[in-house]
């Protein structure tokens, strides 16, 4: 609380210092006012211990549009924090929007600046008492979720949950035999295999845990991913199935990795743990599929793909991915899966595709053989 009133405190500062300038007809023909200037944490820049970018606000400012509108977004937002820290009741991003619809204009201002300020601070939007709202679902009973209200989660190989914020939860309790973690890219998919009970699979090695986080994952998805990943077995594998595109590895980036626009929260959001289970564009060819069954790489794929290529840190396997990727002028999403020829084995452990009702279905049959294959050799490979 008392980082956003020392904030507030040096722009009234600045201000009063400032307005006899601002005010005088003579400096404001000479453009000889003194400014306002508040420095906050620049989030497109790489970040680190010895490194924190910062970029500046300054009013007044040469704009086509009020150059006070920024300020005035910025002290609403810092203001709702402020109330949230003093009541002590958590407020989500959504509620702050519609706090001051006229002001903000769009979701994505306050989004932007509730992750500015706390980068700012360097604090988790947690200690801001601000929260976004959970999207993300896990499905099966090899975790247990007991919330603080006395709620239990995660009893369910069929049907989905939604993720609770970290804050809202007491303790987790994992099965003795959960076997694996499956991360998955895309709801639709997740949906198909709590369905399809895949949970609990009779051909896989024992019972499993899917998580989504419907395409980029949320705070809550991310702080489970790696909870998990800190305390799970080591020989329990945590595997993410994403599309073979530019996006489906950035997504698969943000749980390993982190991301770039909360560099700041990286260290206590990144999953070092996650494997990269597929799609793969360079194994299509063995699965059966035809390369006119991919769909061809738009401006905006090509223009991710060279961007994340860009990035020092890439693995060599993710980075020789893209490539082939660019060189094919193809993308592998996980729909494609199923233009797989059924009577074809693509290597993947035959014995094992067969067995058990689903193990036809195209998605069933290569995460089956895949978990598998993992669960049986740690140091089979994988990305």
């Amino acid at each position: 609380m008392e980082c956003v009133e020392d904030l507030v405190l040096s722009f009234l500062t600045q201000l009063s210092e400032a307005l006899p300038s601002a005010y005088s007809q003579s400096d404001v023909k000479k453009g000889s006012g003194k400014k306002v200037i508040l420095r906050l944490a620049d989030r497109t820049k790489e970040y680190s211990d010895d490194n924190n970018p910062l970029r500046q606000l300054a009013f007044p400012r040469q704009t086509k549009g009020p150059s006070a509108r920024p300020f005035a977004q910025l002290f609403r937002v810092a203001d709702l924090i402020h109330e949230a820290l003093l009541d002590g009741i958590p407020m989500s991003k959504r509620d702050m929007f519609y706090k001051d619809v006229q002001l903000f204009r769009s979701q994505a201002t306050v989004d932007k600046l509730v992750d500015d300020l706390a980068a700012t601070f360097q604090f988790s939007r947690a200690d801001l008492n601000v929260r976004a709202s959970s999207k993300g679902l896990l499905c099966g009973s090899g975790l247990t979720i007991h919330l603080k209200s006395g709620d239990i989660l995660g009893k369910s190989d069929s049907e989905a949950s939604l993720i609770p914020h970290s804050e809202d939860i007491d303790c987790f309790e994992v099965g003795e035999n959960l076997a694996w973690v499956l991360v998955v890219e895309k709801e639709a998919v997740f949906q198909t295999l709590c369905t399809l009970r895949f949970a609990i699979h009779e051909a896989l090695p024992g019972p499993g845990l899917i998580v989504t986080g419907k395409g980029y994952p949320d705070v809550a998805t991310r702080q489970l991913i790696r909870t998990l990943s800190d305390n799970l077995s080591s020989h329990i594998p945590i595997l993410a199935l994403v599309d073979g595109d530019a996006y489906g590895i950035d997504i698969l980036s943000v749980y390993r990795h982190g991301s770039t626009r909360m560099q700041h929260e990286n260290e206590h959001l990144a999953a070092a743990r996650v494997q990269w289970l597929g799609i793969w564009a360079s194994e299509l060819s063995s699965l059966g599929i035809d390369k006119d069954a991919l769909l061809p790489i738009t401006k905006h794929d090509e223009k991710k793909a060279r961007s994340m290529l860009r990035r020092r840190w890439l693995p060599a396997q993710w980075r020789k991915e893209l490539q082939y990727m660019l060189f094919s002028r193809r993308k592998a999403e996980i729909e494609v899966l199923g233009a797989a020829r059924a009577s074809r084995d693509p290597g993947l452990g035959r014995d094992r595709l067969v067995v058990g009702g689903n193990t036809g279905i195209p998605l069933v049959r290569y995460l089956v053989a895949k978990i598998c294959a993992v669960c049986a050799d740690p140091d089979h490979e994988i990305l």
